[in-house]
């Protein structure tokens, strides 16, 4: 079963535009807590890359930008491509199948 649950903040406003057949997208990054912190007690985070496509896409646009706080579900994807030195480099994304708002305007 490949489903995934994160909550965390945009890095940066969404890079949004239409991809192939005219279907909206919706590509960001979601810096996520870990439950323990350093040895100088900071906490660290992991920045996951997503995508979501479609309404759900549209809504990540209009509704989030930088530094909102954004729970999401979907599944991991990877793939590869070939850099323009001919490396193949390896990908791993969520596939975004639903986003939700974790605060509210107020709190932000």
């Amino acid at each position: 079963m490949n489903i995934v649950t994160l909550v965390g903040r945009l890095t940066k406003d969404p890079d949004c535009g239409m991809g192939k057949n005219q279907t909206a997208y919706a590509k960001f990054t979601v810096a996520v807590d870990r439950k323990w912190k350093d040895e100088q007690g900071n906490r660290q985070a992991d920045f996951i890359s997503c995508v979501a496509f479609g309404k759900t896409a549209d809504f990540i646009g209009a509704y989030f930008n930088k530094g909102s706080k954004i729970g999401i579900t979907g599944s991991i994807q990877t793939g590869s491509y070939q850099d323009q030195n001919g490396n193949t480099v390896y990908t791993t994304d969520v596939l975004v199948d639903g986003a939700e708002f974790v605060e509210s305007k107020k709190e932000q």
